[in-house]
């Protein structure tokens, strides 16, 4: 299991260094505090993990998840530290994990409104989001120096060439091993061509244990939470898709009434727990979700493993420096295949839908429109007032609320045919 479990770190790991780095880097702090943020950002992932995995009681669903930093919590996180202080930042955290609690029981009422078509629409729509941040990771952001450097793009994609190759020729366990596989081979390739940055593992500390309240006491601020709290919404949803997804994948069978409240519980408490030592939101990933298609390995038991390494990465810098020394076109090339994988199976799941109902195809190609639009275009909604922006520019929720709206729309508010009407008289 150790092998498995060590495949979703290496795959996962770019997230929690790259969300401390954004912080650090873009609010100016020291190299003491960012390395104790880092320590944070890796334990509470481990500890998450291991809630959603093993499920203690009603909090964590059981299932073979990993959770990490949300990329949206980030940015939110950072935009409140600049406007209101870093104190307050993590106050909002606090208070918009407590807000998932207080919000769930409403929100379980209206898991009805989210059949398949609504959840398989979401899926897919999730998929693209993800591999524009794979394909971001081997590009670069446009209008950055080394965008579109051919030596990343090179790195991306042989990797993802190597990754194939393995599923193509390797068997058995290796075969399974595909992904780290490819990792580890466009690794050696980078450090071949120099592109490779492990000077700075062995310097620093040995341990970075995470610190309470790094920025000092919180501060709450109903107002600064606001964006949080918004995204926290389309959070849930998208937590109910995975689940029902991760749950299919596995071969158990979901109740969403039942089942997404545990996994939502384990963000909420995850993030409240995390807040208090400078984290932000702490989301249960859908990318490892792939990594389970791919792979075929469907125990929960391998990212209790993968739970365990996120821990120990936490406590021991050398290990984190040793993550962070790997390229970032390398981790793209592989999360480009892991997070197409979610793609498809969203389109595998919308082949449950009965899209010979004209009202189904509505309710897929309106919500995809409109949640892909944000996704593909960019800065679309800029001119709009920032906390509408917020929700606007995330195409997952815009997608979801759409195809939920329609839905009922379609499906519980439509007036009866003449020939439903017989039959209910009938039956009476």
């Amino acid at each position: 299991m150790i092998p498995f479990g060590l495949q979703h770190v290496l795959v996962m790991a770019a997230t929690p260094i790259s969300s401390v780095f954004l912080v650090s880097k873009t609010l100016g702090l020291s190299e003491d505090l960012t390395v104790k943020l880092l320590a944070a950002a890796f334990v509470f992932s481990g500890v998450g993990t291991l809630v959603q995995s093993l499920g203690p009681g009603r909090i964590g669903v059981r299932l073979p998840f990993v959770m990490l930093p949300g990329g949206a919590p980030i940015v939110l996180f950072v935009a409140i530290a600049q406007e209101h202080g870093l104190p307050t930042a993590s106050g909002a955290v606090i208070l918009t994990a407590v807000f998932y609690l207080v919000a769930l029981p409403l929100f379980t009422r209206l898991l009805k409104f989210f059949p398949t078509v609504v959840i398989g629409t979401m899926i897919v729509i999730i998929g693209v989001n993800l591999i524009k941040v794979g394909g971001l990771l081997v590009t670069g952001k446009p209008g950055t120096p080394g965008f579109g450097d051919p030596r990343a793009l090179l790195l991306g994609l042989a990797t993802i060439g190597c990754t194939v190759l393995f599923f193509r020729l390797l068997t058995g366990m290796l075969r399974q091993l595909a992904v780290v596989l490819g990792l580890v081979a466009g690794t050696v390739l980078a450090a071949l061509l120099g592109a490779t940055h492990f000077d700075e593992v062995g310097t620093g500390p040995l341990f970075a244990l995470p610190e309470p309240l790094p920025f000092g006491p919180p501060e709450f601020s109903l107002i600064a939470a606001v964006p949080l709290m918004l995204f926290a919404l389309a959070s849930m949803a998208e937590a109910t898709g995975q689940t029902v997804l991760n749950g299919e994948i596995v071969g158990k069978d979901i109740d969403t009434r039942r089942d997404a409240p545990k996994t939502i519980r384990g963000d909420a408490l995850v993030s409240l727990c995390g807040g208090l030592f400078g984290t932000s939101l702490m989301v249960t990933s859908g990318e490892n979700v792939g990594i389970v298609r791919v792979t075929g390995v469907r125990s929960r038991f391998v990212t209790v493993i993968a739970g365990i390494v996120l821990v120990l990465i936490g406590l021991f810098t050398p290990i984190a420096q040793l993550m962070a020394g790997i390229p970032a076109a390398v981790v793209g090339g592989t999360a480009l295949v892991v997070f197409a994988v979610i793609t498809v199976l969203g389109i595998q799941m919308l082949r449950q839908v009965d899209l010979s109902d004209h009202t189904n195809i509505v309710i897929c190609a309106v919500a995809l429109a409109l949640g892909l639009l944000p996704i593909l275009v960019p800065g679309i909604y800029d001119q709009f007032p920032a906390n509408v922006r917020i929700l606007l520019d995330s195409g997952v929720a815009v997608g979801a609320f759409v195809a939920a709206v329609l839905n009922v729309v379609f499906h519980h508010l439509r007036a009866p045919s003449p020939r439903e009407n017989t039959e209910t008289a009938a039956a009476s």
